[in-house]
């Protein structure tokens, strides 16, 4: 796995689809991943900051995982096939245990934004192929 970092994110306003890039942290290799423009608004939303007075979905998945006894201890992008990207979310339990739950990339992005600091992962084989 490399770590990355979330680049930056495209927005255009007229389009259904939006572009979140991902860079290799300490390198220039970086790649598009084309989501949804609801991802993509709840991914500008975190990065802005913005609070609402309940909870949106990734806010409330994010709560879910505390009020378990869990933490997102890292963002995975584990593979490529035909042009959709697959990721897991790694959570790390109290007691120590670590689960791995399949998502969209953007639904991933969306969780990482909410908690900075979360490291995000990619697997060398999806940057050889993209990136």
């Amino acid at each position: 796995m490399i770590r990355c970092h979330l680049s930056h994110l495209v927005l255009d306003e007229e389009a259904d689809q939006q572009t979140v890039f991902i860079t290799e942290t300490g390198s220039e290799r970086c790649f598009p991943i084309t989501i949804g423009r609801t991802e993509a608004l709840a991914i500008d939303r975190a990065l802005r900051g913005q609070v609402f007075p309940r909870p949106l979905t990734h806010d409330l998945l994010m709560a879910t995982i505390v009020a378990l006894s869990g933490r997102l201890m890292e963002v995975r992008i584990v593979d490529v096939r035909n042009g959709t990207f697959f990721a897991v979310l790694a959570i790390r339990q109290d007691d120590g245990s670590e689960t791995e739950i399949d998502c969209r990339p953007s639904d991933a992005l969306a969780c990482l934004a909410r908690q900075p600091g979360t490291p995000l992962q990619v697997a060398e084989a999806v940057i050889d192929e993209v990136g």
